[in-house]
């Protein structure tokens, strides 16, 4: 079979070997652009640097109770699960919706979620992140947590949920995405798919759903929806 075919591809090795491994085939130059902002940043006075479109973003936290949900990788529903059930048990002792703040930093393996299924079917991501379709058990060609069917996600004692990333924004959760990691990876894609890196990362960009704010990193995201009083709780 073609060496480019991504079915042929090695059991997949963690984000921090992969950055590793890559880094000297690959050059840095495709992973510096978090480490340039950051020394911009240091030239350039607090006081007269704007504010990022990322920044922007974070602002809309308002809510009485706040929460930022770190993903790091496809863990079941867990992801979008527990910021379901923040909502579900903050609103039975008294707390609607509209008062709570909710962030969901899908970073590291779990950036495979900001997608749509095109990008899922296209690049094989299922594979690539290990993330099984909750239907099938096998790894899946589609986002399932984009706009699910009525029926599709039943929690234990709470019965048919609605934790697709479409409803969970509609309840007010706010997602983002780790631009670091869509750098390496769509690096490792192109290099398996024999194509440019810059050409997959745009197709993931333009592949990005609705809603979705793009930000450095997925660490500067959990720091920023924390210094806007966010608790912190690990997804997975």
């Amino acid at each position: 079979m073609k060496q480019n075919d991504l079915n042929q591809s090695t059991p997949r090795r963690g984000f921090i070997g992969i950055l590793a491994g890559s880094a000297a085939a690959l050059g840095m130059a495709a992973l510096a652009s978090p480490f340039k902002l950051q020394a911009q940043a240091q030239k350039t006075p607090a006081a007269s640097a704007p504010a990022s479109p990322a920044d922007e973003w974070f602002n809309k936290i308002k809510g009485k109770h706040r929460m930022v949900f770190d993903a790091t990788r496809p863990h079941e529903l867990m992801p979008f699960a527990w910021p379901k059930v923040f909502l579900l048990t903050n609103k039975a002792t008294g707390t609607p919706e509209k008062d709570c703040s909710v962030v969901v930093v899908l970073r590291h393996d779990a950036i495979c979620y900001a997608f749509d299924s095109r990008a899922w079917e296209k690049y094989k991501f299922g594979e690539i992140f290990k993330a099984d379709d909750p239907a099938t058990k096998t790894p899946s060609i589609r986002n399932p947590f984009w706009k699910p069917k009525p029926g599709d996600f039943k929690i234990p004692g709470f019965g048919n949920v609605e934790i697709g990333i479409n409803e969970l924004q509609a309840s007010g959760v706010m997602f983002c995405v780790c631009d670091a990691a869509m750098t390496v990876y769509s690096n490792v894609v192109a290099e398996k798919m024999k194509m440019e890196p810059a050409e997959i990362k745009k197709d993931w960009m333009a592949s990005l759903l609705p809603g979705i704010q793009v930000v450095p990193s997925g660490v500067w995201a959990v720091g920023r929806a924390q210094e806007h009083g966010c608790r912190y709780c690990f997804a997975g």
